[in-house]
């Protein structure tokens, strides 16, 4: 009657991946879940989760993914489709692309930056429709 599939341990234990302190990783990385980097990467990122930056983590590439928060350092192109979180320890140098941003006081920021609406439709000639409220 109720026909269940049995869980992976991802989903029984929880859908982040993480990079801890002390680890370098050379390459691009693409994941599906969400992320916790406490290592150093160069190259670059995609998720369609959340990325977070540990205080001891860096970033030299670029990034796209959901949601970011940032207290450790980076340098490149960033595109956050909803909320990028700027920590008090953070170092942003680059370009920066996200729906929202939140600067905490002491935060290192130098980059060009651009607001755009969350945007969650595609009609079928490709072209972004943005979502109108009242």
């Amino acid at each position: 009657m109720f026909d269940k599939k049995p869980k992976s341990y991802t989903d029984l234990l929880g859908k982040t991946n993480r990079i801890v302190e002390g680890t370098t990783i050379k390459g691009d990385i693409i994941s599906p879940a969400d992320f916790r980097l406490d290592g150093h990467l160069i190259g670059n990122f995609e998720s369609k989760g959340k990325l977070v930056i540990g205080p001891a983590g860096s970033v030299k590439g670029d990034i796209i993914c959901k949601n970011c928060d940032i207290e450790g350092k980076f340098d490149g192109k960033i595109q956050v489709s909803e909320i990028l979180n700027l920590k008090a320890k953070a170092s942003v140098h680059g370009e920066v692309v996200c729906g929202k941003l939140s600067v905490e006081p002491g935060a290192e920021f130098s980059a060009s930056c651009v607001m755009k609406p969350h945007v969650k439709n595609l009609p079928h000639n490709g072209q972004p429709v943005e979502e109108k409220t009242a």
